[in-house]
């Protein structure tokens, strides 16, 4: 199948600096890729390359094999859902209400939301787990709490691509646990293409069965995590002794399949 998103020698510039260097990616259709990386390697960079939020100096960006460049901003959210690693909220909104922004590309523009988006978004805050917060101002809840929030947007977007900046980020362990469960749970149940960038290299490998490795703005390895987190590329790209990574050394490319949760059963 042609893939469901693609970037053929992209390269980002921000003025004279050079953020991505001549990068060539592609997303099948439900596929689960975490991009891993030193800071400044250009992993959100790329993701907001392929919500049109930043265009290239160079090379083609594709969504569904059509050029981002000529979608128009519903088109693109139909076609992908993204969850920033921050977002402000600049005024009063209940939780509902912010989940609710997710149904916007498929709402109709002069009726408004309908049934079956009401049910989106119901169906969002259960699968996410956080309808204890419904009510809420979403600018009173905890960093955490708002991050959760904002994956229930993206659940509610119904997107066949789901890309997320650090969807971990200021999470406690349960909960990241939960939400990587959560993103296969998509990827398996509903299909849903997943590409995450990762900084968490233990979950990284746990859970994603494909990893892409970025430094200097350029993809140094692609592959399973055994092999793109070998204990020389971890030493050549991040400077650190692999010894000292608790859980990478258990790292096993033949272990039993994840057993997923039961949340959103």
């Amino acid at each position: 199948m042609p893939p469901i998103a693609e970037l053929a020698g992209v390269t980002v510039a921000y003025r004279e600096r050079l953020v991505v260097r001549g990068v060539d990616l592609a997303i099948a259709p439900g596929e689960l890729v975490a991009l891993v990386g030193p800071n400044g390697a250009g992993k959100s960079t790329l993701l907001r390359v392929l919500a049109g939020l930043v265009v290239p100096r160079d090379g083609l960006v594709t969504l569904g094999g059509d050029p981002v460049a000529g979608l128009s901003r519903a088109a693109i959210a139909r076609r992908l859902a993204a969850v920033p690693g921050q977002a402000a909220l600049p005024f009063a909104t209940r939780v509902e209400e912010v989940v609710a922004l997710g149904r916007l590309p498929h709402e109709d523009p002069f009726r408004g939301p309908g049934p079956a988006d009401h049910a989106a978004v119901d169906a969002a805050i259960e699968r996410v787990g956080i309808g204890s917060l419904r009510g809420r101002d979403a600018r009173e809840l905890s960093l955490g709490e708002r991050q959760l929030v904002l994956i229930a947007l993206a659940v509610a977007q119904a997107a066949p691509l789901l890309v997320l900046d650090e969807p971990t980020v200021h999470l406690d362990l349960r909960h990241q646990v939960a939400v990587m469960e959560l993103l296969v749970d998509l990827n398996r149940r509903d299909g849903v293409a997943v590409l995450a960038v990762l900084h968490d290299l233990a979950l990284a490998a746990h859970f994603f069965p494909r990893l892409v490795l970025l430094d200097g703005g350029r993809v140094v390895a692609d592959g399973p995590p055994a092999r793109v987190l070998a204990p020389e590329r971890i030493r050549a790209t991040f400077g650190v002794d692999p010894a000292i990574l608790a859980g990478l050394a258990a790292i096993d490319p033949g272990a039993p399949e994840l057993t997923v949760g039961t949340r959103g059963r």
